[in-house]
Parts: structure tokens; C-alpha cells; sequence
């Protein structure tokens, strides 16, 4: 028994001291990981903490263990919330119109591109696809409202020129939807080839090579090769996608938000905004992001054993 714990013990010591060799090894890798850890700690888990919020009636002179708890309170006053099915549907509608017309685009500006054998007009391309990622979403709401103002706007001027009758676009309720997803294509879709043009860069050109000897063109081989190769990453970013399904962000929606269009425009992030900052109910505001949250977390998981057991990868 002695001798079992001897080896044991040595055993214990010779990891130690491997693993301590590996990370002393690789230190400068853990050195650029670690910012990126400090942001998820600071900012993602450490805020965990003040889900209890969602569970409490929270008084900010209280603080957190001060306040009274109610429980459930703040969920059932969400689910019981005469807009709440509005705004749900809101929010899912303009997640599936993200699913079904955003979400393809860069994957077919990346093939389109791949496909490009003029390095400067690639190079150009991609430069003006990329760019408008970097404005904010302050700087493309505005232009689209100088495009589509009745009072000068170029598409009502032209629509004016051919004698038509000017549309109201950013007023219109039936205008909005459109115009939002219009919007996330033009700012998004180019930085989002990114990673495909990655994937398809790993690729073995002996592959493209043998599907030319047999006779394959363009179109085949992006079909049977390129698609094929980057399955695994497309898999991946639609798990990504859905799980944040309520998560749409505030700033571009709340931009195009007005009194006119608020009943298709309403969406669960600035109904937090409003609720939460607004009006000062700081425990409901957490209930709803916490809500968001879970159905987000369900989502993942449901869609990644889904994929594992069409033989995918997964995200893990």
C-alpha cells in the first residue's frame, strides 16, 4: 500500500512538472490569450453576479442584499405583458429575415471572390465590401435617411422622375423591414466573408487540380470541392446565429425606431432600453436579458446535438 502511494505521488510530481514545462514552453501564446480572458471575466462572467437582480425587487440605495426578494415576479410579469407577444414576433421576424437573407450573402461573396484570379480588382473589391464594418451604425442610418427622405431624398427624386408618387420609407410600418435588413447586409456582409475566404484558402489545390482533369468547371467544383470543405464552418456560424436569436442589438433597431413604425419595430432590446433605463426597472430589464439569455443557451445546445448527430462537428 505504501509503494502504491509512493508511485502515486511520483507520478503526481512528473505531470506537475511536465505541465509546468508546456506552459513555461508556450508562455507567450497564454501571454496573447490574455487579454482576451480578462475581457470574458470582466465583462461576462463577473456581471453574472447581478442576475439575482432578476429575482429581486431591486432598490439601488439597498443594493443587492438589501433588497426584497420576489421570486418569479419580473418573469411572470413579462410573459403576462400585453406586448409581449408583439414584440417576440417582432423580434423572431426580423431573425429569420437575418437567417434567410443576410446569412448566405457572405458565403456567396466569399465564393465570388475566391473565384476572382485579378489580384487588384480582388483586393479592391474586398476593400470596399469591408469598409462599411467600420461605421457605426449611427453614420448608415444616416445615410439611408439622406437617400430616403421625401424632402430631397435620391430615391424619391427618382422615383419622382419617372412620375411616380414619393413613398414614405422611413415612416411607413411596411418599410421597415426591408430597409433593416438592407442595412445589415450592406454593413456586414463583406466583413463576414472573412472567415469563410479563410476556410476556403485551407483548401488543397490538388483537389481543384484533379476535378480539372476530370473534366469539372467552375460551377462543379465550387459545388462538389469549395462547399463541401467549408460545410464545417458554415455549420458552426449558423449554431452561432441562432443562438443569438433574441439578440439583434439596440442601436441599429432603436435608430429606425419612431412613433409610426413602432408596432413592427419594437423589439425585445430597446423594450429593455425602455423598461430598464427609461422607466428605472432595473429587476425586470435583468429578467428580460436573463430570459433572452437562456433561450439563447437552449438554442445551442439543441442545435449543436442536432448537427453532431448529422455526423458535424459542433461548436463542442
Amino acid at each position: 500500500m505504501q509503494e502504491v502511494k509512493v508511485s502515486q505521488s511520483v507520478v503526481a510530481r512528473k505531470s506537475s512538472s511536465e505541465l509546468s514545462r508546456r506552459l513555461w514552453k508556450n508562455k507567450w501564446i497564454y501571454v496573447m490569450l490574455l487579454p482576451g480572458i480578462l475581457y470574458f471575466i470582466v465583462f461576462k462572467y463577473i456581471p453574472m453576479y447581478g442576475l439575482i437582480i432578476s429575482f429581486q425587487n431591486y432598490k439601488p440605495f439597498k443594493g443587492v442584499t438589501g433588497s426584497e426578494w420576489v421570486g418569479l415576479e419580473h418573469f411572470k410579469r413579462l410573459f403576462t405583458e400585453p406586448d409581449f407577444l408583439n414584440i417576440l414576433s417582432n423580434t423572431l421576424i426580423l431573425f429569420v429575415m437575418n437567417l434567410l437573407f443576410y446569412f448566405p450573402i457572405p458565403i456567396i461573396l466569399a465564393l465570388m471572390l475566391n473565384e476572382v484570379r485579378g489580384d487588384l480588382f480582388k483586393k479592391v473589391f474586398q476593400t470596399i465590401v469591408y469598409l462599411p464594418h467600420f461605421m457605426s451604425w449611427v453614420i448608415i442610418v444616416s445615410i439611408s435617411f439622406v437617400m430616403l427622405t421625401m424632402d430631397g431624398g435620391i430615391i424619391n427624386e427618382l422615383i419622382s422622375y419617372f412620375g411616380l408618387e414619393k413613398i414614405n420609407f422611413l415612416l411607413a410600418p411596411e418599410w421597415f423591414r426591408p430597409i433593416y435588413i438592407f442595412q445589415v447586409i450592406w454593413r456586414e456582409a463583406g466583413w463576414g466573408t472573412i472567415i469563410y475566404l479563410a476556410a476556403i484558402a485551407s483548401i488543397d489545390p490538388g483537389l481543384y487540380e484533379a476535378a480539372r482533369m476530370d473534366g469539372a468547371g467552375r460551377f462543379r467544383q465550387v459545388w462538389h470541392i469549395t462547399l463541401p470543405a467549408i460545410r464545417s464552418v458554415i455549420i458552426v456560424l449558423l449554431i452561432l446565429k441562432i443562438g443569438a436569436v433574441l439578440e439583434l442589438g439596440f442601436e441599429h433597431v432603436y435608430l429606425l425606431l419612431n412613433s409610426m413604425n413602432r408596432e413592427v419595430a419594437e423589439i425585445i432590446d430597446t423594450y429593455v432600453y425602455t423598461a430598464g433605463l427609461k422607466q428605472g426597472q432595473f429587476s425586470y430589464s435583468a429578467a428580460i436579458g436573463l430570459f433572452k439569455s437562456f433561450i439563447g443557451l437552449v438554442l445551442v445546445m439543441l442545435v449543436n446535438r442536432i448537427s453532431k448527430k448529422m455526423g458535424e462537428e459542433g461548436v463542442y
